[in-house]
Formats: C-alpha cells, sequence, structure tokens
C-alpha cells in the first residue's frame, strides 16, 4: 500500500521561508517520477515542481528561483524549500508520484497515481 505523508507546514510572513516534506512508504522515491503540487482558495491544483527518474527536474515559472525540490534517498522522503514566499504561494500542498517517467506534461495532475493529503501553507502580506 502506497502512502504519501505531508508535514511542516505553516502560516509565514510575506517573504519569508518555509520547508515541507512527505515521507513515502511502498513507493520507492528514486525510482519513480514525484514532486509537489499545490491548490489554492479557488483554484485548480497545480504542478510546483518534479524530479524525474533520472533526477532532473522542473519548476513551475512562478517558484522558478525560490523554491527547491530535493530528497533523501535513505529516509524516502521528499522535500519542497521556500524562500521568498508571496501570497499568492498560498495553497494546499500536495505530495504526488507517478510509476513511470515524469510526463512531457508533467504539471498536469491527472497523470499522477498517488497522492498525500496535503499541508497548508499560508502566506500573509
Amino acid at each position: 500500500q502506497v502512502q504519501l505523508v505531508e508535514s511542516g507546514g505553516g502560516s509565514v510572513q510575506s517573504g519569508g521561508s518555509l520547508s515541507i516534506s512527505c515521507v513515502a512508504s511502498g513507493f520507492t522515491l528514486r525510482d519513480n517520477c514525484r514532486g509537489w503540487f499545490r491548490q489554492g482558495p479557488g483554484k485548480e491544483r497545480e504542478g510546483v515542481a518534479v524530479v524525474d527518474r533520472d533526477g532532473r527536474t522542473k519548476y513551475a515559472e512562478s517558484v522558478k528561483g525560490r523554491f527547491t525540490i530535493s530528497q533523501d534517498n535513505a529516509k524516502n522522503t521528499l522535500y519542497l524549500q521556500m524562500t521568498s514566499l508571496k501570497p499568492e504561494d498560498t495553497a494546499t500542498y500536495y505530495c504526488a508520484g507517478d510509476r513511470s517517467a515524469c510526463p512531457a506534461r508533467w504539471s498536469a495532475p491527472n497523470t499522477y497515481d498517488y497522492w498525500g493529503q496535503g499541508t497548508q501553507v499560508t502566506v500573509s502580506s
């Protein structure tokens, strides 16, 4: 049984930093496509960043240069380090995984097999 469990969300002021993590079980992160999505109030779920099987990373334009995706293979844990946070980054952040290479349209949520329950990130101005 695959489980993805996020943690580390919270509230921060604009310009601040926050790191969230996702512990995977039943699913080896390094062997599959894995990444982070988010869904803000009244918005559709969108891709934030992914890591492909070959280790290549992809980021949404809105977070490039501010967010960093990484992982600890020994802990089978995925991280998202967020800096220079903006109010528009406010959302529920989800960890996602797919038992394949990342699709060309990596930011489309309907292509991912596994999801965490989400962790809330709130950025105040």
